[in-house]
């Protein structure tokens, strides 16, 4: 069965993205076609990444960070879950993409965002991200407008059209984590490409 992540990726307190993320789970419940897990970057404590070397290599030294890929590996796409912070990517997802490489490697990325407008200024610098990762991103996406999909601008209740959304949104994940399974080692086997050094910064 095909395993998807609903990947939470802010972490401030009071954050808005639990409950798009609650609801994001909520729905793929209905699913027969693939498995989904919640994902939250918060449960992990990642520090500022503090490895000695490039996450390419794949020679994690740090407990988080294995306890993260170990976490991550195991998935064949995921559904990133973001806000937008100043017309970007909050800065705790960031740092948790780039802490690994393998393991996002070959596999499907789909998003939900939500913020002023949408976050879709968010979700555009996300998949330049999520393809230096190869990972590949699908092209539907939710955007949750705080003025239409936040009662109060807090409140979190989807409208009919979000809704709508996030189908089509797992429709093209689950089908692309799907055909990208060919693409990547069995497990136990680790083909990375050990001389690819872009997250070396």
């Amino acid at each position: 069965m095909t395993r998807i992540a609903i990947v939470l990726g802010s972490t401030r307190p009071g954050r808005l993205g639990k409950a798009v993320a609650d609801w994001v789970l909520k729905r793929s419940a209905e699913r027969t076609d693939a498995q989904f897990e919640l994902l939250d970057v918060a449960d992990f404590d990642l520090p500022l990444l503090d490895e000695p070397l490039p996450p390419s290599l794949g020679r994690h030294e740090q407990g988080h960070t294995r306890a993260w890929a170990e976490a991550v590996a195991g998935f064949d796409g995921f559904v990133f879950v973001t806000g937008e912070y100043n017309h970007s990517v909050p800065g705790a997802l960031k740092n948790a993409l780039d802490y690994l490489y393998a393991e996002w490697n070959n596999k499907a990325a789909a998003f939900v965002s939500y913020g002023s407008a949408g976050g879709i200024r968010a979700v555009e610098h996300l998949r330049g991200v999520a393809a230096e990762l190869q990972m590949a991103d699908v092209r539907a996406q939710v955007a949750l407008p705080l003025s239409t999909e936040f009662e109060h601008y807090r409140t979190f209740t989807p409208s009919a059209a979000a809704e709508k959304s996030l189908v089509t949104v797992f429709d093209q994940v689950i089908a692309w984590a799907g055909a990208l399974k060919v693409l990547r080692p069995p497990a136990g086997k680790n083909t990375q490409n050990r001389g690819h050094l872009a997250a070396s910064a």
